[in-house]
């Protein structure tokens, strides 16, 4: 399935590996929200932490265009070492629904969340990041 990425952290156009692993690999990139979660600062880069409630992660849906599709989603995957079934992926890549800012429509897309493990060390003892936004971290 060819889904949009949501990005929110060092993947956001502007970060460190979006000029690695998407500049010119991408056909768009547009303002995006994860509704439902809460993020979670870690070394160096973000965990999206899903949260019922009204959290949310600011971020960028990420397009890739067909032809590159699939290599792109490996390297993806091997950056967030998300392995599916693996209890120590860092990251799964789950499907769900990103409000898109500029017309805030509901898209579909690929997001990493933290893994369970990782998640419950993060709501016991990790440090969320006021507002959702990774950039305006303090």
């Amino acid at each position: 399935m060819t889904l949009p990425f949501f990005v929110y952290g060092t993947l956001r156009p502007g970060e460190v590996n979006h000029d690695l692993f998407l500049r010119g690999r991408t056909r768009s990139a547009e303002p995006g929200r994860l509704v439902g979660a809460v993020l979670y600062d870690g070394p160096g880069y973000p965990y999206a932490v899903e949260e019922p409630g009204d959290g949310e992660v600011s971020g960028d849906l990420v397009t890739a265009p067909p032809e590159g599709y699939a290599e792109l989603l490996a390297e993806l995957d091997r950056l967030e070492e998300y392995v599916p079934g693996d209890p120590r992926s860092l990251y799964e890549r789950v499907e769900r629904k990103v409000v898109r800012e500029t017309d805030g429509a509901a898209v579909r897309a690929w997001v990493y969340v933290a893994a369970p493990a990782v998640a419950a060390r993060l709501r016991a003892r990790g440090r969320a990041i006021a507002g959702g936004d990774w950039r305006a971290r303090g």
